[in-house]
Formats: C-alpha cells, structure tokens, sequence
C-alpha cells in the first residue's frame, strides 16, 4: 500500500500546488487512501518533498533542481539519476530503478514528449514505456544506455 501511497503523493504533487498537508490528505483520500498525519509526514520526508519559494507548494527536491533546464535535458538526467536496467522486447521497453523512482524517470520521460514514445507505464521500481515500433525502441534505448553510462 504504502508504494502506492507514495506514487499517488508524487502524481499529486507533480500535477497540482498542494501546500499543506491537511490538503494532501484529502487529495489522497479522494483516491481511496485514507492516511494519517503521522503518516504523511514520513512520506514526505522519504520522497525527498520541499516547499517551492515561489509558492510555497510541495515539490520533489531533485525535479526542482531539474526544472532549470528543459524537458528534454531534465530526462537525460533522470535517467543518469535513476535508470539501473534496460531491456527491451521488441516494441516495448522495461526500465529498473531503485524503489520510489520510476515514477521520477517516467514523468521526465513523458514531460520530454519524444516522438519515438507512445507512451509510460510508471510503477514503484518499473516503468514499461511503449515504442512506436521496433526501430524507434531500439533507438531509445540505446539513447538511455548511453545516457545511464554517463
């Protein structure tokens, strides 16, 4: 429950300005996760959220440092940051990281809006990102083998 929690926090935070907790609560209890305040705090200790100066809204600290650059550079840094795996079957392609960071490389993928990708699927340590075709997932990742190396 708990991983799903979390990517659930992630999403929330990524896609809205959630600036208290009190909020984040009631955002993930729309979502069926009923979380105590206890709770929460460690979530947000664990997934590394800060406050943004500009609003004063939770945010992952790793993807504030990321925003100075564009989406596509933010995703060469994602993947430099958290791609441990690679392996690819013919259209689709799998992707490893540690616990609690697919959701990171996945979001970066989609945010770089690449025209080979259709598409991610972001789990706790997994993300299976779909091709347009077998060329195009053998071009991607050879580009994130190259980029995980640097």
């Amino acid at each position: 429950m708990k991983p799903f929690r979390q990517a659930a926090i992630v999403e929330l935070v990524t896609s809205e300005a959630i600036h208290s907790q009190e909020l984040l609560r009631k955002r993930l209890k729309l979502r069926g996760f009923d979380a105590t305040q206890a709770t929460l705090s460690r979530d947000i200790k664990e997934l590394g959220l800060v406050k943004r100066a500009a609003d004063g809204a939770y945010q992952r600290a790793d993807v504030v440092q990321m925003q100075t650059m564009g989406p596509r550079a933010d995703a060469q840094r994602a993947v430099a940051d958290y791609l441990k795996r690679v392996e690819r079957v013919e259209q689709l392609i799998v992707l490893k990281t540690d616990p609690g960071e697919a959701q990171l490389l996945a979001l970066a993928i989609d945010r770089a809006t690449y025209d080979e990708v259709v598409g991610t699927v972001g789990g706790d340590d997994t993300i299976l990102v779909i091709a347009r075709h077998r060329r195009a997932a053998a071009e991607i990742v050879k580009r994130f083998e190259t980029w995980a190396k640097a």
